[in-house]
């Protein structure tokens, strides 16, 4: 049985202003819309897109009703949903002029949105999660025909389009969550066979703790770059954050004082714990600054240096407290951390600009080397 395969239309530039998630948004609102009065005509546009973000909250219905007007005279045509997502297009890209904001290439966001999606991504992070593919997947028998990936290029979301790389990460992840003789690893897939490895990754990928309900198989398809990376960048954190659990690692006990901290330790989400680890350590050095959380607290790069010092005195730079460039001390501390072992998942700009998933990347990887 085929799997799902998204909201497709027939124009393919069309089809490319759209991630998924919003095609399967604007197809609902324009469902609705219809379903009000039967029909939706081109006159009745104007007032029904009010509830659309950007289209409807900085053009006024009178502002809309003239744009349409003018490019579409015939006001009492049947609009389908091609010609729907074309109005709206058209009706961002104006609005968008008006206040500066991006057009609609850069994506739009529905009022009914839970979240802003934004179609950047992180240079620094692609970079990083390609340098852990190529690490921990390089030995991977079907794999080696691709790595190691080029972290420059966007090779990355070619080699993700067969769903195969993304269930070899899960398993490195957790171990043995998927079973490999699932995974559909000939050279050349047909498409039924595509979407059960991606119906498969997604699955396996909610099952172990990913959030997975913005994306489907067709933006792995379409390698929607945002949204794969997205995911790859979760299934990296739960990867590096495992062992923050009691069970795996009994000599957390030492950050709680009694039994009813315990339990609220174990409570606790394990970016938290990591967090609470990173405290009590520091704790241990002048550093008196609380640490709450992987951005805007550790750009200057005081509570690495200081957190490294204590965890391996031996390889410490006497120059790294002392320098007073923020800049020159994360490069120090990133020479620490090699010392010791750490992989690089960070650079010392992505410190200093408070990358939150590359930091915590970072301390996973210190409290693994502690």
């Amino acid at each position: 049985m085929a799997g799902y395969v998204g909201i497709l239309v027939s124009d393919p530039l069309l089809q490319n202003q759209f991630t998924q998630v919003e095609l399967r948004s604007l197809k609902t609102q324009f469902m609705s819309m219809r379903r009000e009065s039967g029909k939706l005509t081109v006159g009745d546009l104007a007032s029904r897109m009010s509830r659309l973000k950007v289209v409807g909250e900085n053009l006024s219905e009178q502002e809309r009703a003239g744009f349409i007007a003018d490019l579409y005279p015939e006001s009492n045509d049947e609009v389908d949903f091609e010609f729907f997502l074309k109005v709206y297009l058209k009706l961002h890209a104006h609005a968008s002029s008006r206040t500066g904001s991006p057009a609609k290439n850069s994506s739009a966001f529905l009022k009914a949105a839970t979240t802003t999606l934004l179609h950047t991504i992180s240079e620094s992070e692609k970079t990083s999660y390609v340098a852990h593919i190529n690490n921990y997947l390089a030995q991977d028998g079907f794999l080696s025909k691709y790595l190691p990936i080029d972290p420059s290029s966007n090779d990355l979301f070619e080699i993700v389009k067969d769903g195969v790389l993304l269930c070899k990460l899960i398993n490195v992840a957790v171990p043995g969550t998927i079973d490999e003789r699932a995974i559909n690893t000939k050279r050349l897939l047909n498409p039924w066979e595509r979407n059960e490895n991606h119906t498969l990754c997604l699955n396996s990928a909610k099952a172990i703790g990913c959030t997975v309900v913005n994306i489907g198989t067709q933006d792995f398809i379409e390698g929607r770059r945002h949204l794969v990376l997205g995911l790859i960048s979760q299934i990296i954190k739960i990867q590096l954050l495992a062992d923050l659990n009691l069970k795996k690692t009994p000599q957390l006990v030492e950050l709680v004082g009694d039994s009813k901290d315990v339990e609220e330790l174990m409570s606790l989400p394990p970016e938290k714990i990591l967090l609470r680890w990173m405290n009590f350590q520091l704790k241990k050095s002048p550093y008196k600054k609380i640490v709450s959380n992987f951005s805007t607290d550790v750009k200057d790069a005081e509570a690495y240096a200081h957190l490294l010092i204590v965890l391996a005195p031996e390889h410490s730079n006497p120059s790294t407290l002392a320098v007073k460039d923020p800049f020159q001390r994360a490069k120090f501390v990133l020479e620490h951390a090699d010392r010791m072992g750490c992989k690089r998942y960070l650079t010392a700009k992505d410190i200093v600009d408070g990358s939150p998933n590359l930091n915590l990347a970072f301390v996973a990887h210190i409290f693994q080397h502690r």
